[in-house]
């Protein structure tokens, strides 16, 4: 924000020889420039502060750092006992991500290409985390 400021000074400065109508045209363009980034900041200092319901996790992901695609299966129940069943197919490298899950234990297996299970088992999710699939 400094920085615009800055170059707002700079430019009213560098044009000041030229005429009065033309320094209230960089002044404005300066301050819309100026209001203009202070929205989208506002807009993301919103968004990042955006509060989750206390059920539900925010984020679960999933990284891959086999050599090969992986498909993730999560299966479990809410609190209403309805079945939640979430797949995700993650490139080598790469990072998929489960949005509001509600909170609980999950059932996971990890699929490679081959249809071969190479990992099975459960895990509670109460909070946000990022889990990474490697080779042991």
């Amino acid at each position: 924000m400094k920085n615009i400021k800055l170059i707002v000074v700079f430019t009213i400065l560098f044009n000041f020889s030229y005429s009065q109508s033309t320094i209230q045209t960089v002044i404005r363009g300066g301050e819309l420039l100026v209001t203009g980034l202070s929205i989208f900041k506002t807009v993301r200092t919103d968004s990042s502060t955006k509060t989750v319901d206390n059920k539900l996790v925010a984020t679960v992901c999933v990284k891959n750092k086999l050599q090969e695609k992986i498909t993730v299966k999560l299966t479990g129940k809410d609190e209403d006992d309805v079945a939640i069943t979430k797949e995700l197919v993650i490139p080598y490298d790469g990072k998929e991500c489960v949005f509001e899950l509600p909170k609980g234990i999950y059932t996971y297996e990890i699929v490679l290409p081959n249809k071969e299970i190479y990992q099975k088992g459960e895990y509670k999710f109460e909070e946000e985390i990022t889990i990474t699939v490697k080779k042991d």
